[in-house]
């Protein structure tokens, strides 16, 4: 299992590459109402980076590893989906 250095980096790096990702088509869009949209997915991005360093404190029972890791694969398994919702609501609102 990775440590918990390198997972607050992953969430750190997903988090800043929707943001980025959102303030690079607020600087091209013109349209207020896809920017509010824009803004709106960078304030959940920003939640979901919160949430997901608050569980990551979490340090579980040593003798009961199993759950630790389960715990932990948990937690990597909702920083994905977290981020590809964001930038599946990204593209769309880009797009549509």
């Amino acid at each position: 299992m990775a440590n918990i250095r390198d997972l607050k980096k992953d969430i750190d790096y997903l988090a800043y590459e929707v943001i980025s990702d959102c303030f690079a088509a607020m600087s091209v869009t013109s349209d207020e109402k896809v920017s509010d949209q824009l803004s709106e997915i960078v304030a959940d991005a920003v939640k979901l980076r919160n949430e997901l360093f608050s569980r990551v404190s979490y340090r579980g029972d040593r003798e009961k590893a199993a759950e630790v890791k389960d715990y932990y694969r948990k937690l990597r398994r909702d920083m994905i989906t977290g981020a590809d919702e964001l930038f599946t609501r990204l593209s769309k609102t880009v797009s549509g």
